[in-house]
């Protein structure tokens, strides 16, 4: 079919998140407004159709959805098939870019290395011949009966290796019947998986696919607790957003107990940013009912006196102490206290921290930390003192140099550029949030941009409430944190 479609006449097919889509053939446009995906994609098909009908053949269309570009091909009759692989929208790749450096051992490396171009064999080589480890073989099939010698690959009949090698037969408990390939499940989402909803199956685009692997990532179970520190010596860095984007991804995704800890040696805004529960009670609260909450009578409801659950993004919160007219710092021994009680509730600890890295439970926090993130919206005394935030911890060497070879930063673009929401403006805020990206990048394990979003700037913040971009954009950022546990 795909042979019959001729490049004439042009048609696109633009299908949009908002419910609406456009069909465009040879320079005519026909805007497709429905309500639902669903009946876009069923007008737009009719569209495409009666133009193949008109013409007694297939037609090829270019896609165009959130999730990128790509062909398929339409016959008179309605029939859809794929033309080629869909490729990524090179907007999207720049709006949600994961930037990986080299990571330390043990951590995978997630960047893409180029093959060396192989030496033609007529070329002369004036170096000294290198030795060549032999790759390993596959393991021979597995054989019911006599065995049988292949006499392309192994001894030839008669000769002394023949006579000496025995027969041997490989044991019932090294195969199984059982063993199959996972099956790739459809198209979910954009033209793809509006297709299959409508009973043509296509496989999934590589943005699918890539979400599809985030999400595998941040839903995995580790063993033992993990804490990450959320850290960065200036305010307004986009710290407690970042907690609770954190938070909530890990909770949703995993369904791990999570609990997002406000390590403020002041008043934290953790606390104003989320939901309260029926009570006032602080990590102060906690720490005093430590003894009782570690006893081994203790059941894991009795944690909910002390921490406030959010109801839609399903992690807790334990406050700091908001008290106006108390003076209480919370000290290293006490730190390690509610963290000794949190890891007895809670698979996973996401840290708020203060501003001074000098700071007794600051400190503290980092040596129970398992994952370092280091936000910055993308101002450049933001992104310096991400900088000094990091080069303090490499300096001071052991534990706390390795979090910051291997932190993750994450950069937002800037609410000031935004506020005139002109061209000029938006464009200057994704360039200089890539610019800082790029500065970080060989420095740390990896680097996440996150693009502007309103409902970030003020008020509670619910994963739910951002747009479909910024989710995106947050879960490659959480899936980039879970790779470091």
């Amino acid at each position: 079919m795909e042979t019959q479609a001729l490049d004439f006449p042009k048609i696109n097919a633009v299908l949009r998140t908002n419910g609406t889509g456009e069909v465009t053939i040879n320079g005519t446009s026909h805007a497709i407004e429905a309500a639902d995906e669903a009946a876009v994609l069923g007008e737009a098909l009719r569209l495409i159709s009666e133009t193949a009908a008109q013409l007694g053949r297939p037609v090829r269309v270019s896609t165009t959805d959130p999730d990128g570009q790509g062909l398929i091909i339409v016959s008179p009759d309605g029939v859809v098939s794929e033309a080629a692989p869909i490729k990524p929208t090179p907007k999207r790749e720049q709006d949600t870019l994961t930037v990986t450096a080299t990571p330390s051992p043990g951590i995978a490396k997630a960047t893409t290395t180029a093959a060396p171009t192989p030496t033609p064999a007529s070329a002369p080589d004036a170096s000294p011949a290198k030795e060549v480890p032999a790759r390993p073989t596959d393991p021979a099939p597995v054989t019911f009966g006599a065995a049988v010698t292949d006499s392309a690959q192994g001894p030839a009949p008669g000769s002394t290796a023949a006579a000496e090698a025995p027969a041997t037969r490989r044991s019932l408990k090294d195969t199984s019947f059982l063993i199959s390939a996972p099956v790739l499940q459809p198209a979910t989402r954009g033209w793809r998986g509006a297709l299959s909803r409508l009973g043509f199956r296509m496989d999934p685009s590589p943005e699918e696919l890539a979400q599809r692997e985030d999400i595998r990532t941040v839903s995995q179970h580790w063993p033992g607790p993990r804490t990450v520190a959320v850290v960065n010596r200036k305010g307004g860095a986009n710290k407690t957003p970042t907690v609770v984007m954190l938070s909530a991804i890990l909770a949703r995704y995993s369904g791990a107990a999570t609990v997002a800890w406000d390590n403020n040696e002041s008043q934290g805004t953790l606390g104003w940013r989320t939901e309260k529960g029926g009570h006032d009670n602080s990590v102060l609260d906690l720490i005093d009912s430590s003894q009782a909450l570690l006893s081994p009578s203790a059941q894991a409801a009795e944690i909910a006196q002390f921490v406030h659950h959010q109801t839609s993004d399903k992690f807790d919160v334990l406050r700091s102490d908001e008290n106006e007219e108390g003076d209480h710092e919370v000290t290293a021994e006490e730190v390690d206290i509610a963290h000794q009680v949190l890891t007895r509730y809670y698979r996973l600890i996401v840290m708020d921290s203060g501003n001074t890295a000098r700071a007794a439970n600051w400190r503290r926090m980092i040596h129970h930390t398992n994952q370092l993130v280091v936000p910055v919206t993308a101002i450049e005394d933001r992104a310096e003192a991400a900088r000094l935030t990091l080069q303090t911890l490499e300096s001071r060497g052991g534990h706390d140099a390795e979090l910051a070879r291997n932190a993750v930063v994450i950069v937002s673009e800037s609410t000031d550029a935004k506020r005139s929401m002109s061209g000029d403006a938006l464009k200057r805020a994704k360039d200089e949030a890539r610019r800082i990206a790029d500065g970080f990048a060989p420095h740390v394990r990896a680097v996440v941009r996150i693009p502007y979003d309103p409902a970030l700037v003020n008020g509670p913040i619910r994963y739910d409430a951002l747009q479909p971009a910024t989710q995106r954009a947050w879960l490659a950022a959480a899936a980039a944190v879970a790779r470091g546990f």
